[in-house]
């Protein structure tokens, strides 16, 4: 069954949208229904409409479904695409279309909560509800936290949930000096009580132009003039707490007054977008969405900024994004709407770009969560989609290698990386059959071309798979004999070779354009070298374990009376040659297809 809807209806959209003009406007998407399920503008409809009712291969899933579903379209002409953003905005706002990117903020509000208790604690809440006093609310979870955080430290309050009556042995907060460890039992009720209150103060009104810092300053010099220097010693370590706190966000600190920086952690069709929200020159907020029907970046953004900022007051003046992308549109919406110029960046160095690497590691920390791998390997993935030019971080590569000796036992491996860890149970074995001697580009098309006849069949679990990234072991002959293959069976998966330096060591990627230089890109690099040696290693394996049974073999024939069927026999009985070797007359006779005659020719061969 078509993934689509019908042919004949397909055909129907596909020349209805031929008819469309090349000019600004939205486009509506029905089902059968009559309901909405998409809206989207377009600079040029007749080019954007076309391409959903063209090549399917093309298309994310998620686009895939929405086309099957796909009754007929309606459309809107907008005198510039300024205009056209702004209608589909106000549209998508009153009709919340099914396939349109709808982020829902689902964090709800946060508050700080002092418990009610005789050892007050100081700690987070999602609700007001139970015992305590509460100091908020809070639309940032991220903000409550490290306002919280913050005052622990500065005033050295405990963030365990010891029973402070009853001494015992403080934990690794005091010993770095974190804590002032009530739970020792040498610290009063009203000294703590105070610690606390000092901390909820230093919240309400946090320091403001150092008034915090002056105002313990001035404390600490009062009791070191009344020669309570216990007191002014506690004072000092909350000022320098304080100084060490405000370092640590000079740190995290934009450049700009205000700004928002947003990348994202692509891998196959899913996004983690990550926000981080930078006010009076601080980090005030970190923001994620996960969405769902990616293909790149570019147009990732192109809906993702209107849904985002579509109903927000704060907008800032400079929004860095990390990717380059026609964002004038985009721009002049924003500028209206906040009533200041508003500019849509992407930084290419310096401190700016330095953030925009900061988000994105947050994005792949998130993202690597929701894939069950480290932070790094779904960076790398990410890093390597941007040096071969892809859409998309590739979830599934397949890496081809041939081994022969002098065109004897020619063989091939196929190994699978799934998420950026090898998945050797998808790895595969291949002996060249159309052929005999050494000819490592008509060898490798062979490979392609039955891995894919594997895949129209639909037979195999790991064969069934359609790869995001092809790479051969070797460089543009490799490539050339295998893009013919690909074209064979419509498969458009992005194909690349994997160089090697006279010293057998990764030089570059081979593309259609000519060779990608790797070396400067360490963790892609790394990664492609490990991938290179890996299915050498395997198709190598291969080929050792062929030969040695194929030298075994052909030292067996050579005995009278035994053949090719019986030596396979024989090496499926004892296992190795050397207990063939080692056995008596009884042992061979008794081996499957043997006789006395042919046990005592291999008995005497060998003794």
């Amino acid at each position: 069954m078509n993934r689509y809807a019908d042919q004949d209806k397909l055909a129907e959209l596909k020349t209805k949208a031929n008819r469309l003009p090349l000019t600004p406007g939205v486009y509506i998407m029905k089902d059968k229904n009559g309901v909405i399920i998409y809206i989207g503008k377009a600079k040029a409809l007749k080019n954007r409409v076309t391409q959903y009712f063209g090549s399917g291969n093309q298309h994310t899933e998620k686009v895939k479904r929405m086309v099957s579903n796909v009754e007929d379209f309606e459309y809107i002409l907008c005198d510039s695409e300024f205009e056209a953003l702004i209608l589909e905005n106000s549209l998508i706002k009153q009709n919340q279309p099914k396939y349109n990117i709808l982020l829902k903020d689902d964090k709800g509000y946060s508050y700080i909560k002092i418990t009610d208790e005789k050892w007050k604690k100081l700690t987070t809440a999602k609700s007001t509800d139970g015992k305590g006093s509460f100091i908020g609310p809070y639309t940032s979870h991220y903000v409550v936290r490290e306002t919280v955080d913050e005052a622990r430290k500065i005033f050295k309050l405990p963030d365990c949930t010891r029973n402070f009556d009853k001494p015992s042995k403080p934990c690794l907060n005091y010993h770095i000096g974190l804590c002032d460890a009530p739970c020792r039992g040498k610290m009063s009720l009203n000294e703590y009580l105070e610690s606390l209150s000092s901390a909820v103060e230093f919240i309400k009104h946090g320091d403001r132009d150092g008034d915090t810092e002056e105002r313990i300053k001035a404390e600490m010099e009062k009791a070191a003039e009344r020669l309570d220097f216990e007191t002014a010693a506690k004072l000092r370590d909350r000022i320098a707490a304080i100084k060490k706190i405000n370092e640590k966000q000079k740190v995290v600190r934009a450049t700009y007054k205000d700004e928002d920086v947003i990348a994202s952690a692509l891998i196959g069709e899913t996004a983690c977008t990550e926000i981080l929200v930078f006010r009076n020159y601080r980090l005030t907020d970190k923001r994620k969405y996960i969405i769902d029907g990616v293909s790149d970046r570019e147009n990732l953004y192109g809906e993702f900024l209107q849904r985002y900022y579509a109903d927000r007051t704060d907008i800032p003046g400079r929004i860095l994004i990390d990717t380059e992308s026609d964002c004038s549109a985009v721009e002049e919406w924003l500028s209206n709407i906040s009533g200041r110029k508003v500019a849509v960046i992407n930084p290419k160095i310096g401190e700016q770009k330095a953030l925009l690497d900061m988000c994105f590691n947050n994005a792949a920390e998130n993202m690597s969560e929701i894939i069950n791998r480290t932070g790094r390997e779904t960076s790398v993935l990410d890093e390597l989609s941007r040096l071969l030019g892809l859409s998309t971080a590739p979830r599934y590569i397949e890496a081809y290698d041939i081994s022969n000796t002098a065109g004897s036992e020619n063989v091939a491996g196929m190994i699978v990386y799934k998420d950026g860890r090898p998945l050797k149970q998808a790895y595969k074995r291949f002996k060249i059959k159309s052929f005999s001697g050494q000819d490592d580009f008509r060898s490798m098309a062979e490979v392609l071309d039955r891995r894919f006849t594997e895949y129209e069949k639909g037979e195999d679990e790991w064969f069934s798979v359609m790869p995001d990234l092809i790479l051969l072991d070797g460089g543009q002959g490799q490539m050339s004999a295998v893009i013919p293959v690909l074209e064979k069976h419509g498969v458009s998966v992005p194909l690349f070779g994997m160089v090697k330096d006279s010293k057998h060591r990764t030089r570059a990627i081979a593309a259609q354009g000519g060779d990608i230089s790797i070396k400067s890109n360490r963790a892609a690099f790394t990664f492609i070298t490990g991938i290179q040696d890996e299915v050498h290693r395997f198709a190598i394996g291969y080929h050792k374990n062929r030969r040695s049974k194929a030298m075994i073999n052909s030292e067996l024939v050579k005995i009278p009376g035994i053949g090719s069927a019986r030596a396979a026999a024989l090496l499926k009985h004892f296992k190795t040659i050397s207990k063939i070797k080692s056995a008596d007359m009884k042992e061979l006779e008794s081996a499957p297809g043997m006789t006395k005659s042919s046990a005592e020719a291999v008995y005497k061969y060998f003794n």
